[in-house]
């Protein structure tokens, strides 16, 4: 991958210089270091558990547990793509990144939080169903809605970062560019740019105003329209008077 550095030149590639704490004396960083392991390990630990139990128990096969270990993947790729890289920083000192690595943990961690903030939406949406429309609820929420729904959040959340981190690698750095940050977040790599940052930040808003608000509206405009063909279309006694009233219109319409 080529980039082009804040001399124009294009035959190195920056490197990334992650700061980390700007303000932590370096004397904390061993004991950052096991704090963010403990919960590194504890985050590991609970959704593995998860992952097995919802999995090896087929009382829990039931569309909450499948969002909810849908959730924990997502949970244990989330803290992976950022602590590791983290905690070598705090052991061992290590704060180069090279420019595709960083680019890709940039890819990675905005990919995952937008795929956490659909994938709640979705699971809201699971219980809202089984709370207010109980007796629909095996009906509409089958096996192949709650796969079409889970893909559709992963797969949203895969494309949607796409633009910025494509738009980010076209910028200019220094050969060492200094993020000051833990890990290769968005706005700390354009702020690491020596080139016009607008353009990004306007993108990087953008895209938060996407996974803000898209799930809700998604919600607020779905539901009304698909509730009168889930709850109402489908039952045989509102289908007969339909079709009752629409047979005396055109009676009415022929006299």
């Amino acid at each position: 991958m080529e980039a082009t550095t804040c001399n124009g030149s294009v035959d190195s590639t920056p490197v990334f210089y992650l700061v980390g704490i700007p303000s932590l004396p370096e004397f904390f960083f061993l004991p950052m270091f096991f704090i963010f392991l403990l919960f590194y390990l504890l985050i590991l630990t609970g959704n593995a558990l998860i992952l097995v139990a919802v999995v090896a128990e087929p009382n829990l096969h039931k569309p909450m547990y499948f969002f909810l270990i849908n959730l924990s993947a997502l949970d244990i790729l989330f803290t992976t793509t950022t602590v590791p890289k983290m905690l070598s920083l705090f052991l061992l000192g290590d704060h180069f990144l090279s420019f595709p690595s960083c680019l890709l943990q940039m890819y990675l961690f905005q990919s995952f939080t937008c795929s956490e903030a659909f994938l709640l939406v979705v699971m809201a949406y699971d219980r809202y169903v089984a709370i207010c429309r109980p007796l629909h609820y095996p009906v509409h929420m089958t096996p192949q809605t709650n796969a079409a729904l889970a893909a559709s959040a992963w797969f949203t959340a895969l494309l949607l970062p796409v633009p910025a981190v494509v738009k980010t690698s076209q910028m200019a750095y220094n050969n060492i560019a200094y993020i000051y940050h833990c890990f290769c977040d968005h706005f700390a790599l354009v702020q690491a740019s020596c080139s016009d940052t607008t353009p990004q930040t306007l993108m990087g808003f953008c895209i938060a105003m996407v996974v803000s608000f898209l799930p809700l509206l998604l919600v607020l405009i779905l539901t009304p329209i698909l509730n009168p063909l889930i709850y109402t279309l489908r039952n045989k006694d509102v289908k007969a008077a339909i079709m009752k009233i629409a047979y005396l219109k055109n009676q009415a319409g022929t006299e």
